[in-house]
């Protein structure tokens, strides 16, 4: 059986971006009887960034609600926090022991934030994060860890990590493959489409937020910036339109031509309308189901992760006494 492994930062509010880029696939990968599925909430990985205490409980819950609410099949697959399975930390620091200052420093997130602030001040929990998260994947046994692409770097450096513990002690972790969804993979801002949409952005003006209700959402995509002319179509130079034709396109399950015909001499206008239309039809039913899982008295995020903490649990306890078995560790 295929065992695959991902996760959802517990920062920041989720957007149409995560959902298009992942989210929308795992309630139908979740259901898969050839796979073994974890979905965890990397909320150690969460407090580099410092979060309130009463903020990162609400979001790490809002994460499994998410889940829940796409449709995972908690039945099947198994959804726990991270914090929960003490193994991920110990494993950590074993693993600090087989990676070097060298693969940390060219680790992506790091270098840039040590770019535009200096090294020094930046905290170890930013520096070791890519260790942490090769622990979460190697203690399961992954073979595939699902990704957008600005984290292959990391499993690629988890692939490295794994091999070289391999070669010294012999066959103890599986090698995971990276898969990155190609359709939709990076949805840009509306407002800026040179970067990313992403959670972790202080104005969310050009990122429509999973919770964003109907007015909210019609009014931040006619306020999306488009590019110079009228002409519906996309190129290498009309950045903003190919955005918006992309997620129109995978929320239609149209191709980008139908869509520039069906929209000739219709112009931005009446594009957007029909945008935000089909945006808002896809995101109510999931906001519903959301508001219901957070609502008070909902026990069943509670249940589902109980019932995930135990699978995981029990892997990730045999996975790292094998791993203390083979160092002389007690």
């Amino acid at each position: 059986m295929k065992r695959i492994v991902s996760g959802i930062k517990p920062t920041g509010e989720l957007t149409l971006g995560n959902y298009l880029g992942a989210m929308r696939r795992w309630g139908e990968m979740s259901a898969n009887p050839d796979h073994e599925h974890f979905f965890f909430v990397p909320n150690l990985h969460a407090l580099t960034v410092r979060p309130e205490p009463k903020t990162l409980h609400t979001d790490s819950r809002a994460a499994v609600a998410w889940l829940l609410a796409m449709g995972v099949d908690h039945d099947h697959s198994y959804i726990f926090m991270q914090s929960q399975v003490p193994a991920h930390s110990e494993l950590t620091w074993i693993l600090n022991n087989y990676t070097t200052m060298g693969e940390l420093n060219r680790m992506t997130q790091f270098k840039d934030k040590a770019l535009k602030s200096g090294a020094e001040g930046q905290l170890v929990g930013l520096y070791d994060y890519p260790v942490l998260m090769a622990a979460d994947i190697l203690l399961y046994d992954a073979d595939e860890v699902p990704v957008g692409e600005d984290q292959k770097q990391h499993v690629e450096l988890t692939r490295d990590i794994a091999t070289r513990f391999n070669n010294l002690h012999g066959d103890v972790f599986r090698v995971p493959q990276p898969t990155v969804q190609s359709e939709g993979a990076r949805i840009m801002n509306l407002q800026d489409p040179a970067k990313k949409m992403s959670k972790s952005d202080t104005d969310d003006s050009g990122n429509i937020l999973l919770t964003d209700d109907e007015k909210t959402i019609v009014k931040k995509i006619s306020r999306a910036v488009t590019d110079s002319g009228s002409v519906v179509s996309t190129g290498a130079d009309k950045p903003a339109l190919t955005n918006l034709l992309t997620i129109h396109s995978i929320l239609a399950g149209k191709s980008i031509e139908e869509l520039e015909a069906a929209y000739a001499g219709k112009g931005y206008g009446a594009f957007k309308e029909d945008l935000a239309d089909i945006v808002v039809e896809t995101l109510a039913p999931l906001q519903k189901h959301y508001h219901q899982l957070m609502s008070e008295g909902n026990t069943k995020i509670d249940q589902a992760l109980e019932h995930g903490w135990w699978r995981a649990s029990e892997l990730a306890n045999a996975k790292l006494a094998q791993v203390k078995e083979i160092l002389g560790l007690f």
